[in-house]
């Protein structure tokens, strides 16, 4: 006598999120679109300061172009910036500092 063993292979059931923790995670994806729309309208105004009004807070005007321009509508260019601007900060720091 033969004994053929039959298995259902089911795939492993992961358990869903709670209503509260999918509408939160809804919420702050929401918000984060909402964060990065408002920092690349006022990435957008950059555009009327004049080149040296830009230097003062670190920036130029290829630094804004260029950031408004990489990035896509849902990312959030503000750290584009913010990262050229620590950039350049360093680098004249430690040219100042040689001298």
């Amino acid at each position: 006598m033969r004994t053929t063993d039959r298995t259902l292979h089911l795939g492993h059931a992961r358990p869903s999120l709670p209503l509260t923790a999918r509408l939160t995670l809804a919420f702050d994806k929401m918000a984060s679109v909402w964060r990065a729309f408002r920092n690349r309208r006022e990435i957008n105004y950059l555009n009327e300061l004049n080149d040296s009004q830009l230097m003062d807070i670190g920036l130029t005007r290829h630094d804004v172009t260029s950031a408004l321009n990489t990035s896509t509508f849902f990312e959030d260019p503000s750290s584009y910036l913010t990262n050229s601007a620590r950039r350049r900060t360093r680098f004249f720091g430690f040219t100042n500092f040689r001298r």
